[in-house]
């Protein structure tokens, strides 16, 4: 008797995810960006799925606490910079989910706001950049420090800490090339100081253009790069921003000729709402636009779903899984996105936003406009819509969690006391 073998499973896919810095919607032609070009990123777009309705923390510290523990901030207390990088190291649970289930992982790029060193949240190769904004070595009384692997070591003369970045990680994609592997790829990108990159005129009046374009250029690098060694079919790609457009950049990130509402730091729609593209060959649907609500601790659950690995148990996670979405499925959809910054919070569905003041916005209007709705106008819908998301706020209680122990605007507490001393 001849016995049928039995089929074998499919590969787990690589994972490659890249968290742009500041970088906004309106920063991304795919986005329809007035200023701005990103031919690669676009190509990603159009090979892949485009989300429009994906949020985020308004500040780095914030959104990269989201990505890595799967939970809200009133939960692990990373509701502000400072105390982000306080949080207790088991709450990071992203390169260990995939450490678990045989994956081989790095982290590579900005770690800072985060506590411990990427190999104590599980990841085998790191070369971790705490700052933003020193990407050459130019200034005579700081040397820009970087560590790798354990090593302390300083950014050479002529070298750019972006390259220096992207050659360790294409370094680990070539060594890696026939396991499976998660890349959680931090770009510096487009973080100020806005200084000039390696393919600035001398005279370049666009710095930050400049730098919207070398990002894409890397981006576009790494999929050659993947595709050269034969694993572009395997391999999923996530692109997203980690906040809103900086502030100094914000006039210029237009859409249609119009200024967007809120930007880095805001509790306004922009502070959140950044861009997301998957792309998968053959798995991921090609030139779909999605406006399904997506928030960023979705990616616990989703690469827990993909890779076949299982979250710690008796743990609050806050993430809904997106795989069927990124497999052009309908999926269950959120009904709902919850958004916090230090003391600040609003819950949002698709056309309407109320945060903790009990303040309503008609969100029909955005990403350009928001619009408060008083008590005394409300409409049928506005008090539905109401009376739904106060509900969900004291489902989720974060008056009732970890307090927020900054100075209320979600950033580092002792950046006035540094300005004061650097005037002194």
């Amino acid at each position: 008797m001849i016995l049928a073998a039995e089929p074998k499973s499919p590969p787990k896919p690589n994972v490659v995810f890249i968290l742009a810095d500041d970088l906004g919607i309106g920063n991304l032609s795919c986005y329809g960006s007035d200023n701005y070009k990103s031919p690669n990123i676009d190509k990603l777009a159009g090979g892949g799925t485009r989300f429009t309705q994906a949020f985020t923390g308004a500040l780095c510290g914030p959104s990269r606490a989201l990505i890595m523990t799967g939970r809200y901030a009133f939960r692990n207390g990373s509701s502000n910079q400072d105390a982000c990088m306080r949080m207790p190291k088991t709450e990071l649970q992203l390169g260990r989910l995939f450490k678990s289930v045989g994956y081989t992982t790095a982290a590579i790029g900005k770690w800072g706001q985060l506590p411990g060193d990427p190999d104590e949240a599980g990841f085998d190769d790191y070369l971790r950049f705490n700052g933003s904004g020193l990407y050459w070595n130019q200034k005579t009384k700081k040397t820009e420090g970087y560590r790798m692997n354990g090593r302390e070591l300083k950014l050479g003369e002529k070298e750019y800490m972006p390259d220096l970045m992207h050659e360790r990680a294409m370094a680990f994609l070539r060594a890696n090339q026939t396991k499976p592997f998660f890349l959680y790829y931090s770009m510096v990108h487009v973080h100020g100081e806005i200084q000039p990159t390696p393919d600035s005129a001398p005279d370049s009046k666009d710095l930050f253009g400049d730098n919207i374009r070398y990002m894409d250029k890397l981006v576009g690098k790494l999929v050659a790069e993947l595709e050269a060694l034969k694993l572009r079919e395997n391999t999923l790609i996530i692109f997203m921003g980690d906040n809103g457009t900086g502030k100094a950049q914000d006039k210029l990130s237009t859409i249609g000729g119009r200024n967007l509402s809120g930007s880095k730091g805001s509790m306004l729609e922009c502070g959140g709402l950044v861009p997301m593209i998957a792309n998968w060959p053959g798995k991921v649907p090609s030139g779909k636009v999605s406006a399904d609500l997506i928030d960023s601790t979705d990616w616990l659950p989703t690469f827990t779903e993909l890779s076949g690995g299982h979250l710690p148990e008796k743990v609050v996670f806050d993430g809904h899984s997106i795989a069927p979405q990124l497999r052009g499925e309908a999926g269950t959809k959120r009904a709902w996105i919850y958004n916090q910054l230090a003391a600040m919070w609003y819950v949002r569905e698709a056309g309407w936003k109320l945060n903790e003041k009990g303040e309503l916005f008609d969100m029909s209007g955005a990403p350009f406009a928001e619009k408060l709705v008083a008590t005394t106008a409300d409409s049928e819908a506005s008090k539905a819509a109401r009376a739904r998301l106060a509900a969900v706020l004291a489902q989720l209680n974060p008056a009732g969690g970890i307090p927020d122990t900054g100075d209320g605007t979600g950033r580092h507490a002792n950046r006035d006391r540094k300005k004061k001393a650097a005037k002194e």
